[in-house]
């Protein structure tokens, strides 16, 4: 493990509550707006440059908005970033959180190739990162039997981690935690891990003691691009799994059915008193269609129901990449959601046919679609309105949504094999902002559009937090 100069000596515990830190989710939303996003820069290749991160302005009133403030690379080649997340957030003012005195200041950054993960300091410049620590991927291995660490999460006890699979690129993957104080690697997280083998993304209803882990698949099935015979062989995860967070043990599994390839991201609602979140399929295999489900809790017991439906597009074959010719159709490949804090607006990205939809869920199992937003796409390349004349490729892939809601930020590449497998010309990357208003609609900001040559733009984090950061666990 290599280390600069770092620990408590360094780094005095707050004795005044973070004011990033909100008891609930209303009053987030109340919160003042963001000034800056962090922004994950993909290597193109990951051979010729290392990975970095950017700093983007984004407030509105000044006169570098809309421009990179900075960017901070990283010293090895090869480590592929993929989700980061903050090391604290509101989940430490849940009653039984034993740390009321973190703050909100480091970044944890994993390669998802690599399994390295850096911690990177924003402050005391939050426009000049700073990294502070590295944990080596040896680490990972011995002290979780994990690799290819992939989503983080801030909670109440510790910061919890992802994994897709074992050292060896096998199975199984799951959860392991860092401690909130000097991000040493604790250990796996599950006791009993029942019938789970693959793993993705995870979330948690905290004020039900229940965690939900999603499934992608192992390294091996993932790392050299979308494998055509494990898709068609219905290989690729198809279940959601819950598990009881305080002793550590799975409880139940839910199918999804076999047709139903990659059950990746997963939005709980954000009131703990609420039981339900929505998650995304990138693929059905009877027609390519996308889909997004609704777990909920009923009479003790969880149950899930698709409730959106989100067709394949048909397309001249000679405008498709190889993989889908024979299909003479695009995919929607839902890669991404997010629900807003008052868990009214759900948006989805579907990275194949370039377009952001928002959904008004405020009865979670009748989503009514509000809005579609073009951009990108494998065939359309639909622009954006700052240049009009410049076809976009890649499509909607993360998006992250403000703590009020308003502001909607995308960028458009997914995950380096599977990004030359879908766009074969070279995704060229971007970052834009879409205005979200109270009545639905969804509209570009013509000021917003952010573009590099040297890296593909992916995670998106907002100072002072967003929707997918925080947990709360006192109802607004």
């Amino acid at each position: 493990m290599a280390n600069s100069t770092f620990g408590l000596s360094t780094n005095p515990l707050r004795w005044t509550v973070d004011p990033t830190f909100y008891p609930t989710a209303r009053l987030a939303m109340e919160a003042p707006a963001e000034r800056y996003a962090y922004v994950a820069g993909l290597a193109p290749d990951q051979k010729s440059r290392s990975d970095a991160l950017y700093v983007v302005d984004v407030d509105p009133s000044s006169p570098k908005y809309g421009q990179i403030l900075s960017r901070t690379d990283l010293p090895d080649i090869g480590d592929e970033l993929h989700h980061f997340g903050w090391n604290a957030c509101s989940a430490a003012l849940c009653p039984y959180a034993p740390h009321p005195h973190v703050e909100r200041r480091y970044l944890i950054v994993p390669g998802i190739r690599s399994s390295r993960i850096h911690v990177i300091d924003t402050k005391p410049d939050p426009t000049k990162l700073q990294i502070v620590k590295t944990i080596e991927p040896e680490e990972v291995f011995k002290r979780a039997g994990y690799s290819r660490p992939h989503t983080v999460h801030c909670g109440p006890d510790g910061i919890y981690l992802s994994a897709l699979g074992a050292p060896d690129g096998t199975g199984p993957g799951g959860i392991f935690i860092l401690d909130h104080y000097d991000f040493n690697v604790l250990g796996r997280w599950e006791v009993d891990r029942g019938p789970q083998e693959l793993a993705y993304d995870f979330a948690w209803h905290l004020g039900q003691d229940v965690l939900i882990s999603s499934e992608w698949g192992t390294p091996r099935m993932i790392e050299g691009g979308l494998q055509p015979e494990t898709l068609l062989g219905a290989k690729y995860g198809h279940q959601l799994h819950f598990w009881n967070l305080r002793k550590r043990k799975h409880s139940k599994a839910l199918d999804l059915g076999n047709e139903n390839q990659m059950v990746l991201e997963l939005r709980p609602s954000h009131d703990p008193t609420k039981t339900f979140g929505f998650v995304g399929v990138v693929v059905s295999l009877k027609d390519l269609s996308a889909s997004i489900w609704l777990w909920r809790e009923r009479s003790g017991d969880w149950e899930i129901k698709k409730v959106i439906e989100i067709p394949a597009q048909p397309a001249d074959a000679a405008n498709l990449p190889p993989l889908l010719q024979g299909f003479g159709a695009v995919p929607p490949l839902v890669t991404d959601l997010n629900l807003s804090l008052d868990d009214r607006w759900l948006y989805v990205s579907c990275w194949g046919t370039g377009e952001l939809h928002r959904y008004d869920v405020s009865i979670p199992d009748q989503p009514k679609l509000t809005a579609v937003l073009p951009i990108g796409g494998i065939v359309k390349r639909t622009p954006h309105p700052q240049k009009p004349a410049e076809p976009l490729n890649g499509g909607p892939q993360m998006v992250e949504v403000s703590r009020d809601g308003k502001r909607v930020y995308l960028t458009n590449s997914l995950y380096q094999s599977w990004d030359e497998q879908f766009y074969p010309d070279g995704v060229r990357t971007w970052m834009v902002k879409a205005e979200a208003g109270s009545d639905g609609s969804l509209n570009f900001d013509p000021r917003f559009l952010v573009q590099t040559g040297d890296h593909r733009l992916h995670q998106v984090r907002l100072e002072g937090g967003d929707t997918s950061s925080d947990s709360f666990c006192f109802p607004s």
